[in-house]
């Protein structure tokens, strides 16, 4: 039986919320990592249930439900919007600006160095497994697997009492690389899938115009866009009013940016930091800033609910035969160690002119934590030899990135700053 649209939501909106009330009451684990969590362990019981009671077929019926979700369609033309909005929100435009060459640096010559050694490096890693995997597909997934979540990412440095040179690199970093990465993804896939895939010839030409249309056509969207909200929201003192343009606001530049093929994690990122500084500054209320915060908390929170169920419950979409589970292990240290160097080296470079608080690279490396973005990328891969290789080293990533990473670094944060506190 086919769900409707409402069907779908509604049965995901309610599995949040019990898994939600579930994890604050037995897990009490940080948000985003007990929804993971328990989407996981529920994904783990219902595969045993399939084991012990096969006639039950109760994997099946949730397969079917989940199939009637394209999660690659609803985050990247959905729910990232909002998301990045919602981030950017609240993030200080004159502190990132302070450090904007740092954090622009990180957010493309980290993503590009640590696209080649996850490409190179998983190329030789399959091929030492027996799977036959092409270099085109490989740096495809370390360019899937390079960026960053900064939903998962804000919450962690929150919770972890990160100073403020930490968190602003970490989180600004995450905002833009998605961007970045979603664009350098692109450009990759249509050189592995080539032009009888459909993608035309790859020419540094057919390049260069990507990178125009996507980065500046995206930062200009967003920028523009920015300005008419802003001049629209000066003109109104209506809190109701204001936040629900600021809702139309991303609706919109998520829908203008697809139409005019520029990259719409930029252009929402773009947007929230002007209407976040410049917009709460001089066009809001303060009655209006307090409705905007408790709408855009909800909206963040209960989106970050959905994402997390779902990359819990894909679990069970996976094929988990062959060499897939040793493989996917294998990525772990092999993305870990990419991200390693895609931050120390540009950070080595910019040492002789910019500052960096104490720990910086290994709070980079540890607090760089993968999400939804990566797996949702992944899914949109058109069908090659060892895609389900490529899908289930991601999810390995993602899985270690959110529980592992997300549960230590506030331990790591917070030893640096006491060792930081007892150095002063």
């Amino acid at each position: 039986m086919s769900l409707s649209i409402f069907d779908t939501a509604a049965l995901l909106v309610v599995l949040a919320s019990i898994f939600g009330f579930a994890n604050h009451h037995l897990l009490k684990l940080p948000f985003a990592i007990g929804m993971t969590v328990s989407a996981l362990l529920a994904s783990l019981l219902i595969m045993g249930i399939d084991v012990v009671l096969p006639q039950v077929g109760l994997g099946q019926v949730v397969r079917q439900a989940l199939s009637e979700v394209d999660f690659s369609e609803t985050l990247m033309k959905g729910m990232l919007g909002f998301l990045l909005f919602a981030g950017a929100l609240h993030v200080n435009a004159d502190d990132m600006k302070a450090r904007l060459t740092p954090i622009i640096t990180l957010a493309t010559l980290g993503v590009m160095i640590s696209t080649a050694i996850v490409g190179f490096g998983s190329h030789a890693l399959f091929g030492a497994l027996g799977v036959d995997i092409s270099l085109a597909w490989c740096l495809v997934f370390g360019a899937l697997i390079s960026p960053t979540d900064p939903v998962a990412v804000l919450g962690i440095m929150k919770a972890a009492g990160a100073q403020e040179g930490h968190s602003i690199k970490v989180v600004g970093e995450s905002l833009f690389n998605d961007g970045v990465g979603v664009v350098v993804f692109t450009l990759l896939v249509a050189f592995a899938a080539g032009p009888e895939a459909g993608y035309g010839a790859i020419s540094a030409a057919s390049i260069g115009k990507v990178l125009l249309v996507e980065v500046v056509g995206g930062i200009a969207l967003g920028l523009i866009s920015g300005l008419i909200t802003y001049k629209a929201l000066k003109s109104l003192n209506e809190p109701n009013l204001e936040t629900l343009i600021s809702v139309a606001l991303v609706m919109g530049v998520t829908f203008l940016a697809f139409k005019l093929h520029t990259s719409a994690p930029l252009a929402c990122v773009v947007a929230g930091l002007f209407i976040g500084n410049r917009g709460r500054d001089k066009a809001m209320s303060e009655d209006t800033k307090l409705t905007l915060d408790r709408v855009w908390a909800f909206l963040d929170e209960a989106l970050n609910a959905v994402l997390f169920l779902l990359i819990g419950l894909i679990l069970l979409n996976l094929d988990l035969g062959g060499p897939l589970l040793l493989a996917a292990a294998l990525a772990i240290p092999l993305t870990l160690a990419a991200r390693f160097i895609s931050v120390s080296l540009p950070i080595s470079l910019l040492q002789r002119r910019f500052t960096f608080t104490p720990g910086a690279i290994k709070i980079l490396t540890w607090g760089g934590l993968k999400g939804g973005i990566s797996v949702a990328l992944a899914l949109s891969l058109p069908p090659f030899e060892g895609r389900s290789v490529v899908l289930g080293a991601t999810y390995a990533a993602v899985l270690f990135s959110i529980i592992v990473q997300g549960l230590t670094v506030g331990t790591l944060i917070k030893s640096i700053n006491k060792k930081a506190a007892q150095g002063a």
